[in-house]
């Protein structure tokens, strides 16, 4: 049995922990619940934010590109 890839994410506040943007999920939370992250040149407030292979993720103006060795 196959996977579809399309199925396949990462919740936004788990990927600002992994790339060390934030290291404690509750700062990261609060990061992304005042405004302060872009996904896709977008501002996005909902911390559980399913992100798919080829989102970009901005911050402090450094972006972060959603790759697949990120998603479950």
């Amino acid at each position: 049995m196959t996977q579809d890839i399309s199925t396949n994410f990462v919740e936004l506040n788990a990927f600002l922990k992994i790339n060390g943007i934030e290291n404690s999920g509750g700062r990261a939370k609060l990061l992304i619940r005042e405004g302060n992250i872009k996904v896709n040149n977008q501002i996005e407030t909902r911390n559980k934010r399913k992100l798919h292979k080829g989102d970009l993720v901005e911050y402090l103006g450094k972006k972060y590109l959603v790759e697949e060795k990120f998603l479950r």
